[in-house]
């Protein structure tokens, strides 16, 4: 079973970020995210995704990422549902995300505020092997350092 996704949008308003009664940070924002179609008025339409973000990587979202800034989750969806102060049963559908890139810095665009991490600086939270972070969001594991690289005709694959 897989449950990942991942997208690419615009923030529509800042983070909100709270603790919860342990201390431990959680931040909620909306993505909006761009349809790859128009409508029959020749209209863009996006979609507003509710994403969450936890611990380290909630803080540095809060810090970082304002409204309008263009951002890339990669994440799990999650279906939660709680009973409202009516007595009704309300089913809500959020990303909680475990890597958030910030694909531009507030010079570029895309919100006002703080000072930001260089273009497509990523954050990453969890144990995943693979997780980006500060120290490493920016090394190229593919950088050849200005020498040939020696590949064979057999490696290539056309």
């Amino acid at each position: 079973m897989l449950n990942r996704v991942i997208l690419i949008g615009r923030l529509t308003k800042d983070p909100e970020l709270r603790y919860t009664p342990a201390g431990v940070a959680v931040t909620q924002f909306t993505l909006a995210v761009d349809r790859p179609f128009t409508s029959q008025g020749g209209e863009r339409e996006a979609d507003f995704i509710p994403v969450v973000t936890w611990r380290q990587l909630a803080e540095t979202c809060a810090n970082y990422l304002r409204k309008g800034r263009l951002t890339a989750v990669e994440g799990r969806i999650q279906v939660r549902n709680y009973e409202n102060n009516e007595g009704k049963r309300v089913y809500v559908t959020e990303v909680i995300a475990d890597n958030v890139r910030f694909l531009e810095s507030s010079r570029d665009g895309g919100g006002s505020g703080g000072q930001a991490p260089r273009e497509e600086t990523s954050f990453g939270g969890g144990n995943r092997e693979n997780n980006y972070s500060r120290n490493n969001s920016n090394q190229d594991p593919f950088s050849d350092d200005g020498k040939p690289i020696d590949i064979s005709d057999d490696d290539l694959p056309f």
